[in-house]
């Protein structure tokens, strides 16, 4: 599965480079040229890491920043033409992960994009184990239990659940849906998404034709419920 890489820049040939660089590195890669557009892509996307420019021509990266920790976890690497000790000190201390200085070598980006998702990663396989009322959803062992009863799902059924949890609250679409879980037995057609979810429900509502967990939002998508079973 490509990870998926959100460029927010206005410059407008920087960013068409890099996304050809990283794109031919195996990223998915979309762009934006402001702070408004990044904020929302990174709602419509889901991206895995968001490289970001502190000079946007509505809001400054440093709010951009601040903004996005408010609602995500998502790895941020920080990009400016000022390379003064102070901008990188506050980038990092509103969240970013990393910074560079423009210029750069696209390579070292390429380097520190990998560490990031490497640590990322490696800290997900540890420790993430998702807990939604009386739902355990277990990547390290691939494992969905209820009440520690084990509920059998495909692979593929597995990644979309994972990928809904994920982003627990957050409305995704069908094709955000199938470009996560790309790689896998896809069918390439919408209605493909909606049999999985079909039988995922199945297997994990208490009853199905009135779910709780995977709400079907009209002309959207699917939310998966960041509350489950009257917790709060």
């Amino acid at each position: 599965m490509a990870e998926r890489v959100l460029i927010v820049d206005d410059d407008m040939r920087l960013s068409a480079m890099l996304a050809d660089y990283l794109s031919g590195n195996g990223y998915t890669v979309h762009t934006a040229a402001t702070a408004t557009a990044g904020l929302t892509d990174l709602g419509r996307r889901a991206p895995d890491v968001v490289i970001l420019d502190v000079m946007l021509p509505d809001l400054d990266g440093f709010e951009t920043c601040r903004r996005i920790r408010a609602v995500s976890d998502v790895p941020i690497l920080m990009l400016t033409a000022k390379g003064e000790e102070t901008d990188r000190i506050v980038g990092l201390e509103l969240g970013a992960d990393d910074y560079l200085p423009k210029p750069f070598n696209p390579r070292e980006l390429l380097a520190r994009l990998k560490a990031i998702l490497r640590r990322r990663n490696g800290s997900a396989a540890v420790s993430r184990t998702f807990r939604f009322g009386r739902l355990e959803i277990d990547p390290g062992s691939r494992s969905v239990r209820i009440d520690g009863r084990e509920c059998a799902l495909t692979s593929y059924q597995f990644d979309l659940l994972v990928a809904l949890a994920e982003n627990a609250g957050r409305t995704l679409s069908r094709e955000q849906l199938m470009d996560t879980v790309k790689g896998e037995e896809l069918e390439a057609f919408d209605r493909s998404i909606d049999v999985h979810v079909s039988r995922i429900r199945s297997a994990i509502e208490n009853d199905p034709k009135h779910p709780r967990r995977i709400i079907t939002v009209r002309g959207a998508g699917y939310v998966f419920a960041r509350f489950q079973d009257d917790e709060r």
